[in-house]
């Protein structure tokens, strides 16, 4: 790709790309920190009140080539659909900073999201990048699974396939379709966590 803001974010990019804090993501199998965000409709959603249910995070960012690949192939609204039938939560997070890529105001963020056809339960705004960091989100797309008892059991991209190629992504491994259906048949989850690739989440500080 030749967008200077996207680059696709693995082991060896993390380590030079990304603040110290944010290379250590949460642990899979542990609990998911709880945080507290305010959708663009005006609602706040607090993840602890979701504990019943399994929950997606989908870290998001319209503008990256990434992004648009999933979108443009469907392969995210058919993720999200898959999500919705098996009764779960579906939450979009942008941290994206004003002037960034990506960064919408409410209303843009509405309108992107009817032009897409997104099946998710709400679009939040990490304005101050705090939910980000707690989950060391590193890359649009970044997806995160967390069971109905609240502990995280995926992290990382959504599929293993980070070929630009449109073609590809309907041949990849769905790794969050594959934790879904795990979740729901009561089986271990094959792979817990894998290496997110996307556009770099560009943060405001490297002190935090």
């Amino acid at each position: 790709m030749k967008n200077s803001t996207c680059w696709f974010v693995f082991a060896a990019v993390v380590a030079t790309a990304f603040p110290l804090s944010l290379a250590h993501a949460v642990e899979t199998g542990k609990p998911a920190p709880d945080f507290t965000l305010t959708d663009i409709q005006g609602k706040t959603h607090t993840l602890s009140h979701y504990k019943g249910r399994t929950v997606v995070l989908e870290w998001v960012n319209s503008g990256c080539p990434v992004v648009k690949r999933h979108y443009q192939s469907k392969n995210m609204q058919g993720t999200q659909q898959a999500a919705a039938a098996h009764g779960a939560v579906w939450l979009q997070i942008n941290t994206s900073q004003p002037g960034g890529q990506g960064n919408l105001s409410d209303a843009e963020a509405a309108a992107w999201q009817r032009q897409q056809g997104t099946t998710v339960t709400a679009y939040l705004q990490d304005r101050n990048e705090q939910v980000g960091r707690l989950y060391g989100a590193k890359a649009t797309p970044h997806l995160y699974v967390i069971n109905p008892d609240g502990v995280l059991v995926y992290q990382g991209a959504i599929d293993d396939s980070p070929s630009a190629k449109a073609a590809d992504t309907h041949k990849a491994k769905n790794y969050v379709k594959a934790a879904l259906v795990a979740l729901k048949e009561g089986r271990p989850i094959e792979k817990g966590t894998t290496q997110a690739y996307g556009c770099g989440i560009k943060y405001s500080r490297s002190d935090a």
